[in-house]
């Protein structure tokens, strides 16, 4: 029978979790003092972590949208993934012009397929059910 080392590894993913905080408060911290841009990937980069994880940590989350705001919670930057309303319209228009081509192919091969289905009747003599 195995001996239980649950213990173990309990303390060390704590050691290790409380070692990737202090590095991520320290790394906010320094950019702090040096007025250095406060985000989510800078603060992330600094501290060796990844970003998903300073998600979850309710604390660090408050401070640095606090921080990379200036102080105010209402300014937001804008996120380098957001897109533009034209970019947006454009894609929604290529999308919905797909969808088109689309159904009217779907419409094709179904009349395709009646007319089969009606070949195929007729060559087997089968009641139309």
């Amino acid at each position: 029978m195995r001996a239980d080392n649950s213990r173990h590894i309990r303390l060390a993913a704590e050691r290790r979790h409380e070692l990737t905080r202090s590095k991520a408060v320290a790394a906010l911290r320094e950019l702090q003092n040096q007025g250095g841009v406060v985000t989510f990937e800078s603060v992330a980069a600094a501290a060796g972590v990844s970003r998903s994880w300073l998600y979850t940590q309710t604390d660090l989350r408050a401070d640095i949208i606090r921080l990379r705001g200036g102080g105010r919670p209402d300014q937001r930057p804008r996120s380098r993934n957001s897109a533009s309303m034209e970019s947006l319209r454009t894609r929604l228009n290529a999308s919905l012009d797909r969808n088109r081509e689309l159904a009217l192919e779907n419409k094709n091969l179904r009349h395709q397929l009646a007319i089969a289905l009606g070949h195929m009747r007729q060559k087997m003599q089968l009641p139309l059910s």
